[in-house]
């Protein structure tokens, strides 16, 4: 994918888990990805906090998009590690906002980094993960 149309990877995210959580492309470079989800009372914890597994969801999703970005013909991805460090928590009702960055986008494997927000700009996550450049079935 060398030119990056925001709408169509928004649409390819829709009818995934992705869509189903709300999350909303921004900005898509091949070194950063911009993203931004509601913390809905379904994706929080009984206390009206965004789950952990909600962070982990939304930042592996920015990475993953932009390995995608950076995929040459024939190849696919997955993740292979991730690492959260939860910071603080995002409130119901308010919206959280990512920031992912490459560390590193070498040919076999890419390390993405995304530091999560909320409203006021306060860290609530940092996520860092590898992505495994594989090519795709036949």
């Amino acid at each position: 994918m060398t030119d990056i149309d925001l709408d169509r990877l928004q649409a390819l995210l829709q009818p995934l888990l992705p869509g189903l959580m709300g999350v909303r492309l921004l900005e898509v470079t091949h070194d950063r990805v911009r993203a931004e989800m509601a913390v809905r009372p379904d994706l929080c914890t009984a206390g009206g906090i965004l789950h952990g597994g909600a962070h982990m969801a939304f930042a592996d999703t920015l990475g993953a998009v932009g390995t995608v970005v950076n995929l040459p013909p024939g190849k696919i991805t997955t993740t292979t590690d991730s690492s959260t460090k939860f910071i603080a928590g995002a409130k119901v009702g308010s919206t959280v906002r990512g920031e992912c960055l490459a560390l590193h986008r070498g040919r076999t494997t890419l390390v993405w980094q995304t530091s999560v927000t909320s409203e006021a700009g306060k860290l609530c996550a940092v996520v860092t993960q590898t992505q495994l450049v594989l090519d795709a079935p036949a």
